[in-house]
């Protein structure tokens, strides 16, 4: 990508998106493109596929998307996968009609069996059952790597899937219920913490193990990824399963390599936030699947490794949220 080169970020206020237009701004370039919702409904085949014939981007980071935790994917499931397929339908088809040069396809380490083998390989997909907790939005993840891959192999298109493990950092979600486990464990210890709570309780058993990594280094990760030249980033794309009888999937994992238990990471969030009440477990909620650690070997092959520790990346997170809620 040069640094004129027209770059649209789909999703730019999420997490995911905000830490992207960040990076890139960062790198230099300077023909950025983003939409809030208000202004263009991705979710809209129509006006869609009008904004992509407008502007004509050439390298497109596909980071719109519903997103929540588990009770957000319990409760509302529906919307999880018809809004998620809707979106990225939508996307991946107006990027191949108005001749993107190259797509990202940002998704979830969820994708992966509930019980696959540990560290998850990109060939480990639809191995087995998923988590029946976030299924929905899982299988519409799944469907956006087929699209990717079936695009590719119809039309040429050169569209590459990247999985963040579970992500952190800027721009989170800190919703009391709908929001993932650290900015809810750091909202809740906060508040413990203001109202001098003598314990607080944690979903689950505490014994789930969970790989985080700092958004900042997933949009570094990204972008890594589009500036790889192209022989390097052709190789990513996987094969033609029907011509080389290989499951070889244009599938990419972004983490760090390593986890800790829920338990652990409840204790490093009650340190940074300054409780030191006691923490409490509910066995009677929902764990989840009882490990997710992904395999990185495939993207360390490509010169890139994470640079955010967890404690680090949980201060500068915990900074953030204090700064941007009114009543912290």
């Amino acid at each position: 990508m040069n640094p004129d080169a027209r770059i649209y970020v789909a999703g730019h206020r999420g997490l995911v998106g905000s830490a992207l237009v960040r990076r890139l701004q960062g790198a230099g370039y300077r023909a950025l493109i983003t939409r809030s919702h208000a202004e263009l409904d991705l979710a809209d085949a129509r006006a869609t596929a009008a904004f992509f014939e407008r502007e004509r981007p050439e390298y497109v980071f596909l980071a719109a998307a519903k997103v929540g935790g588990i009770v957000a994917n319990n409760s509302r499931p529906a919307e999880f996968i018809r809004d998620n397929l809707a979106i990225q339908t939508s996307v991946i088809d107006a990027a191949w009609r108005s001749g993107a040069r190259r797509l990202l396809f940002l998704g979830s380490s969820c994708i992966y069996p509930k019980l696959a083998p540990q560290p998850m390989r990109e060939r480990d997909l639809l191995t087995g059952p998923l988590e029946p907790t976030n299924r929905p939005y899982a299988l519409a993840k799944i469907a956006g790597i087929e699209m990717c891959w079936s695009y590719n192999r119809q039309y040429g298109t050169r569209y590459l899937a990247a999985m963040p493990t579970n992500l952190y950092g800027p721009g989170d979600n800190y919703h009391p219920t709908h929001s993932h486990v650290i900015p809810a464990l750091l909202r809740k210890f906060h508040e413990a913490r203001r109202r001098g709570d003598a314990a607080v309780t944690v979903w689950g058993t505490g014994r789930p193990r969970r790989e985080f990594l700092y958004s900042d280094d997933m949009a570094d990760a990204c972008v890594h990824l589009m500036q790889l030249p192209d022989a390097r980033f052709d190789a990513l794309l996987g094969s033609d399963e029907s011509v080389s009888g290989r499951f070889e999937p244009p599938l990419v994992n972004i983490g760090v390599g390593s986890d800790v238990t829920i338990a652990e990471l409840a204790a490093l969030v009650a340190h940074v936030v300054g409780y030191d009440g006691a923490i409490e477990y509910d066995h009677g909620k929902p764990d989840g699947t009882p490990r997710k650690l992904m395999d990185v070997s495939l993207l360390g092959a490509t010169g890139w490794r994470a640079r955010t520790g967890l404690e680090d990346g949980l201060r500068s997170a915990y900074a953030e949220f204090k700064a941007t809620q009114a009543d912290a």
